[in-house]
């Protein structure tokens, strides 16, 4: 049994309408048609949403892909139409909220890897592969990669695990053009994020995208082109490592939610992540020590002041 261990209800806001509820993010749409998203403080671990919330995550999530939005706004055009609170709406929604232009979503996860770890790990393990793509040996847990690798995987429901795929996978089910260009992307905007975070002090050991279809924002022609879309570059999307700890050969600390991971699988939390019961509420200690991760992660990057 995965999922919520307590799924909210839906605030209601005239004028919009509830359309989805995911593990971190309410999606409305207006009456203009546009999505209006919002950041939740929930916080999820281990495929399930937990009961605890993290205070100011959601902006700290908002507020950084906004920044990199612009970051990359040479690169390809993004989702956002607008920060202002939609008539109504709850006041504690300031700064967590972006309206979006509705996008025909592609159905896969663009992941980037610059660096081993994670599911790439355990499958280079096995195989000197990562999602069908050959890799030198000798590689451990936080080696740098010769070069950034797109490594994609299919989006999961709630609950469920994304499953890496390899790209001709992709192109079989998005088409030729649509999956080199994904690549394409993805690196691109991988490689620029990349080396903004070095020069902070930060490696981005990886990353996954989200690129939705829509109108061509110029108007020169009645086609469509991708845009990106979702989070970007946050620590939910996102392996930021310290680069003054970077030490292959072992887990790397990290700017996200590792904090109540690594809670949850200790004795104190007395609870056996591979049965059946709910995850227990986390303790304020851990609360306050991953609400100071996210912070100080969005301090660094950015260079502002969190207020």
């Amino acid at each position: 049994m995965t999922g919520f261990v307590d799924k909210p209800e839906p605030v209601q806001v005239s004028g919009l309408v509830h359309v989805h509820t995911g593990k971190v993010r309410d999606l409305y749409r207006n009456e203009a048609g546009d999505l209006v998203m919002v950041a939740s403080d929930r916080v999820s671990a281990y495929d399930w949403v937990l009961p605890t919330e993290i205070p100011d995550k959601g902006r700290v999530l908002t507020q950084l892909s906004l920044w990199w939005f612009d970051q990359f706004a040479d690169l390809v055009p993004n989702h956002v139409v607008s920060t202002e609170l939609p008539p109504g709406a709850p006041a504690d929604w300031e700064g967590r909220t972006v309206v979006c232009r509705p996008l025909r979503m592609v159905p896969v996860e663009c992941v980037a890897r610059g660096y081993l770890t994670g599911s790439g790990l355990v499958e280079y393990q096995e195989s000197r592969t990562v999602c069908g793509l050959a890799l030198p040996e000798g590689l451990v847990d936080g080696s740098e990669l010769p070069a950034p690798i797109f490594t994609p995987a299919t989006k999961a429901e709630v609950g469920e695990h994304d499953e890496n795929v390899a790209y001709e996978e992709v192109a079989r089910r998005v088409g030729a053009d649509t999956a080199a260009e994904l690549r394409q992307l993805t690196l691109a905007v991988y490689s620029r994020g990349r080396d903004i975070a070095r020069e902070r002090g930060i490696i981005l050991a990886d990353t996954k995208f989200e690129f939705g279809w829509g109108p061509a924002e110029d108007g020169t022609d009645d086609g469509e082109r991708l845009f990106l879309a979702d989070e970007v570059l946050t620590p939910d999307s996102s392996r930021f490592w310290p680069a003054d700890e970077w030490e292959p050969g072992r887990p790397q600390p990290s700017f996200d939610k590792q904090i109540v991971r690594d809670w949850l699988a200790s004795p104190a939390a007395g609870w056996d992540r591979h049965g059946e019961q709910p995850p227990p509420a986390l303790p304020a200690e851990v609360v306050e020590r991953t609400r100071a991760r996210y912070i100080e992660a969005y301090e660094l990057l950015t260079g502002t002041r969190w207020s």
